[in-house]
């Protein structure tokens, strides 16, 4: 294989290189290394197989036999130590050359580190997918707070309902964090709940109450810190009574746990909402 700067690179035969990317994973890392590699000989002169999943010896001794047909190179993140083995020993055998992608950086780290690596495949897959709930979770939250689109509570993993400053929204953004789809309610006198709240089952929502002292406190300082009038009928007492009497029905009426947040740091109170949720799920 002759190879110039800026040309593309062939085989003897006149046919493109081809590099068989072989992981008992997805794949996606080795072949990602192997097309930034190509990039430096004009990656289109290169073609690249991705095997994914390989699973077991006898998949190796196929991919093997394909492989010496075409002259490939085989580039490999297998982290099983037998199909490691397998795959080496049969590649040495039918003069193919190999590409270990994880192993150097796998050892690196176990010098430093002086800890055995997990050698599962698939790891790195695994934390891309909890990201990527997280995030989807935390969008969801945003999307579907106070109420915005009530036809969203119904995709949720839970739903919290309660009147104003019951810590709702800090709360669904920490479930959120946990990748825990959910939504909050605000429940007002003058605006009727949600239908979709009584189409979910009741394991799915929990309702925030407070002390009526407390929450008077919070809806004033909330005023102060808006510059308006601190007796307007928001903060005023016998608002927030009739607001806490109103929620505590439709809360019986829905038949779901309530937490009493009153003095509660929002941390303490997911914590709750999770053993809820997680307990309503072994039930299912």
């Amino acid at each position: 294989m002759a190879t110039e700067e800026g040309k593309s690179i062939s085989t003897v035969n006149g046919e493109k290189p081809i590099v068989y990317v072989v992981s008992d994973s997805i794949g996606e890392t080795a072949e990602f290394v192997a097309r930034a590699a190509a990039s430096q000989f004009d990656g289109d002169g290169v073609e690249i197989k991705r095997i994914p999943y390989v699973s077991d010896t006898s998949h190796i001794h196929k991919i093997i036999d394909e492989a010496a047909d075409q002259s490939a190179i085989i580039a490999y993140t297998l982290v099983v130590t037998q199909l490691r083995e397998c795959l080496l020993r049969l590649a040495e055998e039918k003069n193919l050359v190999t590409v270990d992608i994880l192993g150097p950086m796998i050892h690196g780290i176990q010098k430093i580190t002086k800890k055995e690596p997990a050698m599962k495949p698939g790891l790195l897959h695994q934390l891309d997918e909890q990201y990527f709930r997280k995030v989807e979770a935390i969008e969801f939250a945003v999307k579907y707070d106070d109420g915005k689109d009530p036809r969203g509570i119904l995709h949720a993993d839970v739903v919290l309902v309660g009147v104003s400053r019951t810590s709702k929204t800090p709360v669904c953004m920490y479930l959120a964090h946990k990748r825990v789809k959910a939504a909050n309610v605000p429940l007002v006198p003058e605006v009727g709940p949600p239908e979709e709240l009584f189409q979910m089952p009741k394991r799915k929502i929990v309702g925030l109450t407070i002390s009526p002292q407390l929450l008077y406190g919070i809806r004033t300082e909330r005023l102060k810190a808006l510059g308006l009038v601190g007796n307007a009928d928001y903060a005023s007492l016998k608002r927030i009574l009739d607001e806490l009497d109103y929620a505590e029905a439709i809360m019986k009426r829905i038949g779901c746990p309530v937490i009493d947040v009153t003095n509660k740091a929002v941390e303490e109170t997911a914590a709750k909402v999770l053993q809820i949720y997680y307990r309503g799920e072994r039930n299912v």
